[in-house]
């Protein structure tokens, strides 16, 4: 599944999601990713998932809801979230909200796929 903002593969029991923006703020935009995103593990459950960052510079906290709303669903059935190639100043992000202690996080998506490997 891909479109200009946001990209989906599945590898075996994997998702990757990588995103098309550098900057996930405008409205429209959050609104079309967490369509896709809530649409996709809805439908196809997938037991893995890689949120690749490695694009994107900047996000709203919209985003940081949607990844917090995506983990739970996840967890409902079993799934793994790991968050891949974050920007250092985005992570501060996670650590002043205290979301560093339920996200996985990986360098980048090949150390993240790997990590899924172990789960």
């Amino acid at each position: 599944m891909q479109d200009s903002k946001i990209e989906i593969n599945r590898t075996d029991d994997v998702a990757l999601v990588r995103f098309g923006l550098s900057s996930i703020c405008a409205g429209s935009d959050v609104d079309e990713i967490s369509q896709t995103l809530r649409s996709y593990v809805s439908q196809n459950q997938p037991p893995k998932v890689v949120v690749d960052f490695t694009n994107v510079r900047f996000f709203s906290s919209q985003m940081l809801g949607l990844l917090v709303d995506l983990w739970k669903k996840l967890r409902g059935f079993g799934g793994f979230l790991v968050i891949s190639g974050i920007d250092p100043q985005l992570y501060r992000v996670f650590r002043i909200t205290n979301l560093d202690k339920i996200f996985a996080f990986a360098p980048d998506w090949q150390a993240a796929m790997a990590m899924t490997q172990q789960n």
